[in-house]
């Protein structure tokens, strides 16, 4: 039997949470990828920003090949043009890899481009292909795209400022993005990203999302091992 794909994997453990790695104690790394581990949790996200297309900077290629983890590392781009740079993070280790159709002069040239890298991780498992749109653009960007997509990330507050609190409109985009994926026939992870807590994670669960992004929500500096159980018992109720 073959290996399975990085889709299957991903799939096979939906619905679930990808937690966001860069609200840990990134001095003690090792051990809170562990945590991650111990509590179940299969997919660590990493948010790649870049100071131009976001306002602010966060890691790159090297940070991702440093995270030592059987875990799928979900690396989330919010940089500029990223056609020559999608490479290095396959090459790094990356199994899910999502741009941003508003950052890309070509996004389809970006998303076909992806197609053919190989998943360092396993040479057979390829690598997810996700396409994110901010609160303000349009869901029709994705219906020329959709041939090209493994995974759609909504974005529920805008990228890179933290603290921000879930864009209630994000609830009407979810609802019509399943309808795209529906009438599009096609096997395509519909996941959420920003202001997701412990408070309102059920409440988000219940549209019948995928993948659920949170990050300080699990990293809050308490108890992150109790948190990643909390809310991954939260999707599955």
């Amino acid at each position: 039997m073959a290996d399975p794909t990085a889709l299957k994997l991903l799939r096979e453990s939906c619905p679930t949470v990808s937690v966001g790695i860069l609200t840990a104690d990134l001095l003690s790394l090792g051990s809170e990828l562990s945590l991650l581990e111990r509590a179940g949790v299969k997919v660590v996200h990493i948010d790649v920003m870049d100071g131009c297309y976001c306002p602010m900077m966060t890691v790159g290629p090297p940070f991702i090949k440093g995270l030592k983890t059987p875990l799928l590392k979900d690396a989330h781009l919010m940089i500029a043009d990223p056609l020559e740079k999608v490479a290095e993070y396959a090459a790094a280790g990356a199994d899910i890899i999502t741009i941003h159709p508003e950052a890309c002069r070509h996004p389809h040239r970006v998303l076909q481009q992806m197609r053919s890298l190989t998943n360092a991780n396993d040479a057979a498992r390829g690598i997810v292909r996700g396409a994110a749109l901010n609160p303000g653009t349009p869901l029709e960007t994705l219906e020329p795209l959709l041939d090209e997509l493994e995974l759609i990330l909504l974005l529920a507050v805008n990228p890179g400022w933290g603290g921000q609190k879930f864009i209630p409109a994000t609830f009407d985009r979810i609802a019509r993005t399943k309808r795209v994926i529906a009438d599009a026939g096609k096997d395509i992870v519909l996941a959420v990203d920003g202001g997701i807590t412990r408070a309102n994670v059920v409440e988000v669960a219940k549209t019948g999302v995928d993948l659920i992004v949170t990050g300080s929500a699990v990293f809050d500096g308490k108890a992150a091992e109790e948190n990643a159980k909390f809310m991954l018992e939260a999707v599955k109720l």
